[in-house]
């Protein structure tokens, strides 16, 4: 597996708990703020693991998502929110059209971060 890890978040100390936790790794991480940007980025360089908000202005995590999935066919999901109730529903059709992903809910914490990260970048079994 790459190192290359995208995280699309509008909240900026989100974004940042992301950036400390991987700083002292191999992994390269970019942060956007918006679905927008992370599927442009995403057009010029393969990640390995997106982590992604629902709640966002603009493109939802949703809607982000299906977009992603259409350039980057096998990066794993992990959607790090505190909205997961709210988008239930729009969740539910995302898995039956084949979407997989991982939820996590905020706050989420610096060793939940790289734990997660570890376990998908290296395969690492958490028993």
């Amino acid at each position: 597996m790459g190192n290359r890890i995208l995280v699309i978040d509008d909240n900026e100390s989100v974004r940042k708990s992301f950036e400390m936790a991987l700083e002292s790794t191999d992994y390269e991480v970019d942060t956007v703020e918006s679905g927008e940007k992370g599927i442009e980025l995403a057009k010029g360089k393969k990640y390995d693991l997106i982590y992604l908000d629902l709640n966002m202005p603009g493109l939802n995590g949703v809607e982000t998502m299906r977009k992603l999935k259409m350039t980057t066919n096998d990066v794993p999901f992990y959607i790090v929110t505190a909205f997961h109730e709210e988008y239930a529903d729009r969740l539910k059709e995302v898995e039956e059209e084949g979407i997989i992903f991982q939820l996590l809910r905020k706050p989420i914490g610096i060793e939940q971060i790289l734990r997660y990260t570890k376990i998908v970048m290296e395969g690492i079994n958490e028993n």
